[in-house]
């Protein structure tokens, strides 16, 4: 019987070391509020995320509104202590321009080497923000993420520069001049007024969908190596010989093969659109 006992003993001690541990986190909401001059065209907001998803909308107004959901977690209670203690991000204004970024456990701002920093392999937390931010109409947008998010943009009137690793990026009645580049994750673009100077749409392992307004006048340059152009737009020519338009019709678009280096004009042409995709379709539609 003592034998039977100690084997029963060993086999409960054997399964409780199988069972997972459930992950701990600790979740904050933080509030924050910037005055600005909402008629200044030069006015910009900057947000370097790492995990966690973007949304930016314009509204008629003079401040910059911030909601931050944080979140802090690990299967180990005592590495979220660390987290919470650790962990820190901030905010800074410098006249109408302001800038959100992480600062520990390593800067996330561009050109801070934040990457190769030999402590981070020795970070045993994950930490997220998820940004809902509402800006004046005409302001300037510098927005990223790498992981865990999309980024979402409407009814911002200024330039964007918007970047996303493993997600999407959706800009919705834009007018400014756009820069809009993912990996892994689908570009889609609308413009309420056609963007006024050279505008930059890349992905790798997705589509791209850019719908503008009638009167376009640009010349388009594409790059896929396994993909499609697509286009609604009546006004189309190639710029070399090398782009073939074909027959096949889908949604009442004209298909063209490309292939690297093609390009074609759209009106009387001028600005330059750069379109590149890895795998996936480009489709050039009238709003």
């Amino acid at each position: 019987m003592k034998t039977c006992f100690n084997l029963l003993a060993a086999g409960i001690l054997s399964l409780c070391a199988c069972i997972s541990v459930p992950a701990q986190e600790v979740k904050e909401h933080i509030s924050k509020q910037f005055s600005v001059n909402g008629k200044n065209n030069d006015a910009v907001l900057a947000i370097y995320n790492v995990f966690g998803s973007i949304k930016v909308e314009g509204y008629d107004g003079d401040k910059v509104l911030l909601e931050i959901d944080k979140n802090i977690s690990s299967k180990y209670p005592d590495e979220v202590a660390k987290g919470k203690e650790e962990f820190r991000f901030e905010m800074e204004q410098q006249g109408d321009s302001i800038i959100v970024y992480i600062a520990a456990p390593y800067d996330s701002r561009p050109n801070r080497n934040w990457d190769r920093n030999d402590e981070r392999k020795n970070i045993r937390y994950k930490y997220q923000l998820d940004f809902v931010v509402k800006v004046p109409h005409q302001m300037r947008l510098r927005v990223s993420t790498i992981n865990n998010g999309n980024v979402k943009v409407k009814d911002v009137y200024g330039t964007l520069w918007v970047s996303n690793v493993n997600g999407a990026i959706d800009v919705e009645n834009a007018k400014g001049t756009t820069k809009a580049t993912t990996v892994n994750g689908a570009v889609n673009v609308s413009y309420l007024v056609n963007p006024p100077a050279a505008s930059v749409y890349h992905t790798i392992n997705g589509d791209i969908t850019v719908k503008y307004q009638n009167g376009l006048n640009a010349d388009l340059y594409f790059k896929s190596m396994n993909g499609k152009y697509y286009t609604d737009f009546d006004n189309v020519e190639p710029t070399n010989n090398t782009l073939e338009k074909n027959t096949e019709k889908k949604s009442n678009s004209t298909v063209y093969k490309i292939s690297k280096g093609n390009a074609v004009r759209i009106g009387t042409g001028g600005k330059q659109f750069n379109f590149e995709t890895l795998n996936g379709n480009v489709y050039i539609k009238k709003s």
